[in-house]
């Protein structure tokens, strides 16, 4: 009997255990090559554990079970054949009942739910989608994360969406907290507890940002494939700030302080598997172009599960945007060892005075979290308000946060 050992891999270098999170296949059932068998958490990622072979997988580990970086958790019988697929034929016709009918759909409905993978099912009730109503890709016709998302990207109709109410039962439901879970509440904790933190806020008038925005947005997607959107403007006005006051970009290491001569800001993005942080490198030398591929690209990575431990860490600054989901104002958590953390919002039409007049104009509240250990009230309040000012002025952020006609006349 030929057989092919499955191993644990390495998320990273620190990391010497992880956690089965579930099973995708029962021990006994034959798996083609490549096929996705398991999702592993760690306190980074979550990875996907893939057959290296065609044939029986035979599960050595239980789901939930705490294994180490290199152990065998199932071992396929490469002897066993798989089955081709048959192709598909035409059902034959014949009179139902209309209790048959309700039977059938009740039971598609069910098995759709069950062939739903782990990640796909927690997007599904995320958004209140039916399962029956995504056409599953993965093998043996599971719905997959990337299936959910081209549902929703083309459109969910009204009678996809679930309206049933609470079920009244009283009933509870216990799961384990993942890996990843549990290590972003010991840091939040951590970041309350280790740092003097403060919060300071500012308003930014949107206008001249948004009309730009509007004026280029077409010609700038079809020069660089990637939409403009509002998060390379503040990434941008956040490095050229973070040069002119380093010590927001810092970070203390016992009795020493660390400056950093280089901007990696870590962009806060939501996944299936809850709020992910990857980083930007060398975010200062990037066009605004580069900066939104490259957010585009880390974004589709942590919507998969695909991020890798190299692309979350590190970071020297961190940038989130509750607005996305309705935010008006918070006070966001800073992301240790960095020492500050800038939290963007929605954007609202509020009546503001211009020159004696009360106008309307598009307003974002801005809020900057930062270690007071590190971190002057004077540089924190004048670091936000130069992003304010960027972002008021757009043609600051070419000239380096310096007034163009000072530039011009060489001031």
């Amino acid at each position: 009997m030929a057989t092919v050992d499955i191993k644990v891999p390495s998320p990273g270098e620190s990391i010497t255990e992880v956690r089965i999170a579930q099973w995708l296949v029962k021990d006994g059932d034959v798996v083609e090559r490549d096929q996705v068998i398991a999702e592993i958490d760690s306190d980074k990622a979550t990875l996907e554990l893939s057959a290296e072979a065609a044939g029986q997988v035979k599960l050595l580990a239980e789901a939930d079970q705490t294994v180490g970086v290199g152990d065998v958790v199932a071992r396929i019988d490469t002897s066993v054949a798989v089955p081709a697929k048959a192709d598909a034929k035409p059902a034959a016709k014949k009179e139902t009942k209309a209790a048959d009918v309700g039977k059938a759909a009740t039971t598609a409905k069910s098995t759709a739910a069950a062939s739903a993978t782990p990640v796909a099912k927690a997007m599904l009730d995320e958004k209140g989608i039916a399962a029956d109503k995504v056409k599953g890709t993965g093998p043996n016709g599971r719905v997959t994360k990337s299936d959910v998302s081209a549902y929703v990207s083309g459109g969910v109709k009204a009678d996809a969406i679930a309206m049933n109410g609470w079920g009244g039962s009283r009933d509870q439901k216990r799961s384990k907290m993942s890996s990843l879970r549990q290590t972003v509440a010991k840091r939040l904790v951590m970041a309350k507890n280790q740092t003097a933190m403060l919060t300071t806020f500012n308003e930014v008038d949107m206008s001249a940002v948004m009309a730009l925005r509007d004026k280029y947005k077409d010609r700038f997607k079809e020069t660089h494939g990637v939409g403009l959107g509002f998060m390379s403007f503040f990434t941008k006005a956040v490095t050229e700030a973070l040069r002119l006051f380093p010590a927001v970009n810092g970070q203390i290491d016992g009795e020493e302080i660390i400056l950093s001569d280089y901007a990696d800001i870590g962009i806060a993005v939501s996944s299936p598997k809850g709020l992910m942080v990857p980083v930007l490198r060398n975010a200062e030398k990037m066009s605004l172009a580069e900066i939104e591929s490259g957010i585009k690209t880390l974004a589709v990575k942590a919507r998969d599960g695909k991020l890798s431990l190299d692309e979350m860490s590190g970071g020297t600054f961190t940038i989130t945007n509750g607005g996305v989901f309705g935010s008006m104002l918070s006070t966001p958590i800073i992301n240790p060892p960095q020492s500050a953390i800038l939290g963007m919002h929605n954007i609202v039409e509020r009546p503001v005075a211009v020159n004696g007049q009360v106008v309307i104009r598009p307003v974002m509240y801005v809020a900057l979290s930062y270690d007071h250990r590190i971190i002057d009230g004077k540089e924190s309040v004048s670091f936000l308000y130069k992003v304010k000012e960027m972002i008021e002025e757009p043609s600051k952020l070419i000239f380096g946060a310096r007034d163009p006609g000072e530039v011009l006349l060489g001031l």
